[in-house]
């Protein structure tokens, strides 16, 4: 379904764990990130894409290696792929591609295309790459955290922040990688709003907001989460129940948090 539309950004949400595909439109391009996850909703972004390819160039933002992310990427093989120097070098392609491969076993899943991990064609190794494209810049930062491969990317003059699996207003985070990498990786989001003038931001799960103070929220939220977790004694639970609505399905994942926070601390 389409969970946000206007001017010239499209966002389309998954049915599952209401993940985000982003597109935006320029003169001289189509940028989208992250085509997931059903074969019905990739075949529907497809459709999208060619109504307003025309002679436009597709480019890709994978915000990080985590296979619901990259799951579509077989679908769309003419596309231009931008990504983080640590995506393109991750060790664990294959892992991607077989747990792709598992969850469409699971659910007795066929797909018209054959999952890949995508090959980088454009990689960003430093924080402020910048990418001109037609009357836009991009500028990049790496996002190490959740994953060690995340990338947050603001494009301008369209105020846009696409942050992954960052500041979510559905999910709390979800570290996966390095729990000081993601407290760094926080921020390094809250710089983006002082240095950037953000009027849009477009999660990889959940809602895209244009409320300014929506977006200082989910940033402070984040911030209060990660400072309280590695001297949780389980009063976090109770915020979490509160604030996350699909909480009980992610405790596990807050167990996790804790005991990676203990050592990393």
């Amino acid at each position: 379904m389409i969970q946000f539309q206007k001017n010239n950004i499209t966002v389309f949400q998954s049915a599952l764990y209401m993940t985000t595909s982003a597109i935006i439109q320029t003169n001289e391009a189509v940028i989208m990130t992250d085509p997931n996850w059903l074969p019905t909703e990739i075949e529907e972004i497809k459709s999208y894409i060619n109504r307003v390819i025309g002679d436009k160039q597709l480019y890709i933002i994978y915000t990080h290696s985590d296979f619901d992310h990259i799951i579509g990427s077989g679908a769309f093989p003419e596309a231009k792929v931008i990504a983080s120097k640590q995506f393109d070098e991750n060790p664990n392609k294959e892992d991607s591609i077989q747990k792709i491969k598992q969850f469409d076993q699971k659910y007795y899943v066929n797909r018209n295309y054959s999952p890949v991990y995508p090959t980088v064609d454009i990689v960003v190794s430093e924080d402020g790459h910048k990418l001109e494209l037609d009357s836009l810049t991009m500028t990049f930062y790496q996002a190490p955290g959740h994953t060690n491969d995340g990338l947050f990317t603001v494009i301008e003059p369209h105020g846009l922040f696409l942050s992954g699996d960052y500041l979510s207003d559905i999910e709390f985070p979800f570290i996966f990688s390095n729990y000081n990498d993601y407290v760094n990786t926080v921020n390094i989001a809250e710089n983006i709003l002082l240095n950037h003038h953000i009027t849009t931001h477009i999660p990889g799960h959940g809602s895209t907001t244009q409320n300014l103070q929506e977006i200082q929220k989910r940033i402070n939220d984040s911030k209060y989460y990660l400072e309280k977790l590695p001297h949780d004694n389980g009063e976090l639970e109770r915020y979490l129940s509160l604030e996350y609505p699909f909480f009980e399905g992610m405790k596990s994942i807050h167990t996790d948090n804790k005991k990676m926070a203990k050592e990393n601390v």
